[in-house]
């Protein structure tokens, strides 16, 4: 990627290129369900301390699986707001199987 990407369209595209393995999606997919569950827990429960967690599921399983699988960098680096958006996006059309986690 040398030139910058100036819309949220084409970046969604290339975000889905650099999430094209099975194992990077379903990583993904995991620390998003988790970073659920610990928002859940917390709203729930009142143990505000446990949201130190939320990082850590939801850059923690993205981030291992871009270096072991993907083997690329992540685009949360040089795009920080598009691709926490896109995160939750593809999780969700994951879930709703708009999205395959095998291509």
């Amino acid at each position: 990627m040398k030139t910058r990407i100036k819309n949220y369209k084409e970046f969604y595209e290339f975000y889905l290129t650099e999430h094209s393995k099975m194992w990077t999606r379903i990583f993904h997919f995991l620390g998003i369900l988790l970073l659920f569950a610990v928002l859940f827990y917390v709203i729930k429960s009142g143990k505000e301390r446990f949201l130190w967690y939320v990082p850590i599921f939801g850059y923690g399983f993205a981030w291992f699986s871009h270096a072991v699988f993907e083997k690329n960098t992540p685009a949360t680096f040089k795009y920080p707001l598009w691709s926490l958006i896109s995160d939750f996006r593809m999780f969700f059309e994951l879930l709703t199987g708009k999205l395959k986690f095998k291509n």
